[in-house]
């Protein structure tokens, strides 16, 4: 079968691939600890339920507009006003299918093919892949030796072809919250090269001790024109199967991505939007709940890595931690270890190497205290018969 260049071109998630391998075993009746899976282990809040439901019963579940509901796209734009201090209009909002549908969006309606996009790693996977896919260049900057990112490499990275940065506060996999002065310096190099910025901005609810994520056009309002947020429902209000999300920049940028959505996928989901809009509307208690028990989660996983000698950044937001396991590798590097772990141990981590860094493994606390315990006790007693 012929198939096109450009599905050919794009790889399997690591992710995806062992969490196949995982549901294997389970399905064989191992006992499995499953620290890969990126999604809140919380209800959604109940306003949100709550106008899912009454959204369904009332019958009116039609078509919105292709850049979703005018209520929707008004409700974000207050919050984005609200939250990120600079205001936003409604149509200066796309509502999309999620955040990944809304970033994809944004990817195709801005790069052509042959341009490049600056990506400090380490990284989310779909960014890499998503790039390539539009036909861009992917350029991945190496983060300093802490795994924060380094920006004289993100300056010295900057070519004639650089379209696009790519930045993600708090990030996935290291829960690392960019500073104010790292933002100003983003925004400065964008300016200065006529870059634009693509914020994915998920996490950004989900922070701890007292930490703020900010956007850039918070710590730095001048880059408005050139910078695109990306946010979702998934994570801080625990709706990762509602699938929905929304990307927020200059209205030109929004009536292309519409135009392309239109196309391609068509309106968003009516129930979804409904309930998106309860919450953004409201502050839904939940989050703040489900922030506090992260943040004991961290603290607990982070004390049994420390134990172990194994160095990392502090994860100052999202619900992940990114350890430095370099000196347990072989030649396999972090795959061969996080597939040796699962086998011997029945313990799911995601390998550094889906993020660009090989030396590192992903944990997620999106679990509850008794499960971490038992994910420690199993990595503790492979990492000891490694040594």
């Amino acid at each position: 079968m012929h198939l096109s260049r450009r599905v050919q071109g794009i790889s399997f998630s690591v992710t995806l691939a062992l969490d196949a391998r995982a549901k294997e075993l389970a399905a064989q009746g191992r006992d499995l600890v499953n620290m890969a899976v990126g999604e809140p282990d919380f209800p959604a809040p109940r306003v949100a339920r709550r106008a899912a439901i009454a959204r369904i019963e009332s019958g009116d579940v039609r078509y919105t507009a292709a850049a979703g509901a005018a209520s929707t796209r008004a409700a974000i734009a207050r919050h984005l006003s609200e939250t990120r201090a600079t205001p936003y209009r409604p149509d200066e909002v796309v509502v999309c299918h999620s955040a990944k549908h809304a970033l994809s969006g944004v990817i195709l309606s801005l790069v052509e093919p042959g341009d490049q996009v600056l990506v400090p790693l380490p990284a989310w996977v779909s960014y890499v892949e998503q790039i390539r896919i539009a036909g861009a260049e992917p350029v991945l900057v190496p983060p300093t030796a802490g795994c924060r990112p380094d920006l004289a490499a993100l300056r010295a990275a900057v070519t004639p072809r650089s379209r696009l940065i790519l930045i993600n506060s708090p990030s996935n996999p290291t829960g690392y919250v960019l500073s104010p002065e790292e933002l100003r310096a983003i925004a400065a190099l964008a300016r200065e090269h006529e870059l634009w910025i693509l914020s994915d901005e998920i996490y950004r609810r989900l922070t701890y001790d007292g930490r703020e994520a900010l956007s850039p056009v918070t710590a730095a309002p001048v880059v408005k024109d050139r910078t695109v947020i990306v946010d979702g429902a998934s994570k801080a209000f625990a709706m990762t199967g509602y699938r929905i999300g929304y990307a927020a920049g200059p209205r030109e940028l929004v009536d292309a991505v519409t135009r392309l959505h239109s196309q391609m996928t068509g309106a968003p989901n009516t129930v979804s939007q409904a309930a998106l809009e309860a919450a953004l509307s409201s502050e839904p208690p939940e989050v703040a709940e489900m922030c506090a028990v992260f943040a004991q989660r961290r603290d607990l996983l982070m004390a049994g890595l420390r134990e172990l000698g194994l160095e990392m950044p502090e994860p100052g937001g999202a619900f992940y931690a990114f350890p430095d396991v370099s000196a347990l590798l072989d030649e396999r590097g972090s795959d061969g270890f996080c597939e040796d772990l699962l086998e011997r141990e029945g313990l799911v981590l995601v390998p550094g190497s889906a993020f660009g860094v090989d030396q590192h493994v992903r944990f997620s606390y999106a679990m509850e205290e008794g499960r971490i315990r038992e994910a420690l006790a199993r990595f503790e007693r492979f990492v000891a018969a490694l040594r």
